[in-house]
């Protein structure tokens, strides 16, 4: 599984890249902050909607501390998808939220 750290992901953010982040927190903590146009699919319900993801894109794949974005991230690549998981999850996310 490839893995980017949070401050790699805010250089890319920062610099406004095409990037796609898939964020599977939970609603309640997607309340407290997300990445700026971050797609928010709780890991309960990825087996159920993604569909709504193109596997034409990579996706950053985005949770509090690193361990369900991991999860889903192996789950997504069983299935065809590429992605990446940001190690250290929000928890590490010192950029910009909304």
């Amino acid at each position: 599984m490839k893995a980017i750290t949070a401050q790699e992901v805010e250089q890319l953010v920062k610099k406004q890249e095409q990037i796609h982040i898939l964020d599977v927190r939970e609603v309640e903590e997607v309340k407290t902050g997300k990445i700026l146009d971050a797609l928010n699919i709780p890991l309960p319900l990825l087996e159920f909607r993604m569909h709504e993801l193109d596997k034409a894109k990579n996706y950053i794949v985005v949770c509090r501390s690193g361990g369900r974005s991991g999860m889903a991230a192996r789950v997504l690549e069983q299935q065809g998808y590429s992605v990446t998981n940001m190690t250290g999850g929000m928890m590490d996310w010192k950029g910009e939220t909304v």
